[in-house]
């Protein structure tokens, strides 16, 4: 779920009244009483398990918690179909999370500063948006979910549509999905433990070179296709292949004629003694997307793109445990698009509004027929790395960090600074949950978040910065 969108800014407060305001929550955060902790309320409430069961801190999942996630929200036993419930049983959870924050931007566009950028910093309360899940079986080997979400502002889309068919022929290795859902990362960003605005999303999944208009690649975004998933009796081993529209998760076939992506990805668990379970994988996303659209008074024509362009992304992942308490999950990835999205073109959405570079001037960005690049326009490439941390104090508290870095490899413009629109970004947080019942759960969150990009603050030449430090009260029912 995509928390918020980023804070309104506004003049500086007072320091007092910035370090008052947040002594005071985090103190009112502090308060609370040690009571057992049971699973999400949705299926809870059909299985009677307990959190520990399925998460390592919810609404993050552990080994049973994935299994049971790729056996189609299926135990395997005779309570899977809903023929079997009590009528009363609906399977639905809602989840919303009002906060308090502070947001620090080193530098925002002014036409009060003599240099034409500040620093602005905001604070207050606030919410995320808005989660109504529902999701379980039709029938035996007959799944579903469907999430219908809101911004803050309640402006509702369906960010998760979903059916599924398990276990084809009796084997696991066959199951088809059709809909929008989640790609099948091994660290979800749906089921992140972090909230902040630049934290509460894996960078990684996101990462657009600057000036490159390739929206397509964001791993991250719940995706229209269809998934072909896999995996062995008891999990070790996964596989699952995805064919997707290059929409970017978008409904109407707002984009290109025959543009389609694939996400492929692979794992294997295995015993590491005392450690636990550890698991290595790897991903492939890559795909085609239009860069040219018809138009209509200048404006493109939904469904119209054609001149395709390609993309990739790849990556590695290990999940490491070193005990009961505290793992590792380590990903790195390499990003490649092709130089026409490098150089601007792509988006319809933004292209009727930005300026390509090409031989003969600028123009808008859409490679009509006869367009060329500049000379020596490249390819941009880029590396990242992720490094996210936990330590599960018990089955109600968990300290977690992250750090995550991208950088370019090759700028799509000769004469680009190298690190020009490079990422750094590091998180810290906990969450403790005071109680979670088969029927409601809730956590206390603290979080913090520093994040930094070389080189695309408003005055030429300099970096920005944000920083947000998070708290506030997550709870479903």
């Amino acid at each position: 779920m995509r928390m918020w969108a980023q804070s309104h800014l506004c003049q500086k407060p007072r320091h007092a009244t910035s370090v008052l305001a947040a002594a005071f929550v985090f103190f009112f955060l502090l308060l609370s009483t040690s009571q057992p902790a049971n699973a999400l309320p949705a299926f809870a409430r059909k299985y009677g398990l307990r959190c520990s069961a399925c998460h390592e801190s919810w609404p993050m999942l552990n080994f049973f918690g994935q299994k049971f996630k790729d056996n189609g929200y299926q135990l395997m036993n005779d309570r899977d179909a809903p023929i079997w419930q009590n009528p009363g049983y609906w399977p639905v959870t809602f989840r919303i999370t009002p906060i308090w924050h502070r947001v620090s931007t080193n530098q925002v566009a002014t036409d009060q500063s003599p240099t034409g950028a500040q620093k602005v910093t905001t604070t207050g309360f606030d919410l995320s948006g808005l989660d109504f899940h529902t999701g379980g079986t039709l029938e035996k080997n007959f799944s579903f979910y469907v999430l219908p979400s809101s911004d803050p502002t309640a402006s509702f889309h369906f960010e998760t549509v979903m059916a599924r068919l398990d276990n084809i022929k009796d084997s696991s290795w066959f199951n088809v999905k059709l809909g929008k859902y989640e790609l099948d990362n091994l660290l979800s960003e749906k089921r992140i433990l972090t909230l902040t605005a630049n934290g509460g999303i894996y960078q990684l999944y996101h990462f657009i070179p600057q000036n490159d208009h390739n929206i397509f690649g964001q791993m991250g975004d719940n995706q229209l296709g269809l998934e072909l998933m896999g995996h062995s009796y008891n999990d070790r081993t996964r596989y699952s292949v995805s064919l997707l529209s290059s929409n970017d998760g978008q409904v109407g076939l707002p984009y290109g004629e025959e543009s389609y992506s694939t996400f492929i990805t692979g794992s294997q668990a295995f015993d590491a003694g005392r450690l636990g379970v550890d698991r290595v994988g790897f991903y492939v996303m890559a795909g085609e997307a239009a860069t040219y659209y018809l138009t209509s008074g200048g404006m493109p024509i939904g469904g119209s793109g054609t001149q395709n362009k390609g993309y990739s992304r790849e990556g590695f992942v290990g999940q490491f445990y070193f005990g009961d308490h505290f793992d590792v999950t380590v990903i790195t990835q390499h990003g490649e698009d092709n130089a026409w999205f490098g150089q601007g073109y792509g988006d319809p959405i933004d292209y009727p509004n930005a300026v390509c570079n090409t031989p003969t001037g600028t123009q808008s960005c859409n490679n009509t027929p006869g367009t060329q690049l500049i000379a020596g326009a490249r390819n941009p490439t880029w590396n990242g790395i992720l490094v996210e941390p936990h330590y599960v104090v018990s089955p109600q508290m968990i300290v977690l960090g992250r750090y995550e870095t991208m950088r370019m490899s090759q700028q799509s413009t000769p004469g680009t600074p190298s690190n020009f629109g490079n990422i750094s970004t590091y998180t810290l947080g906990y969450r403790y949950n005071p109680f979670m019942t088969s029927r409601a759960g809730m956590a206390y969150h603290a979080e913090y978040n520093w994040w930094h990009q070389d080189g695309t603050a408003p005055i030429a030449g300099t970096n920005l910065t944000q920083s947000e430090l998070l708290f506030g009260i997550d709870f479903d029912f």
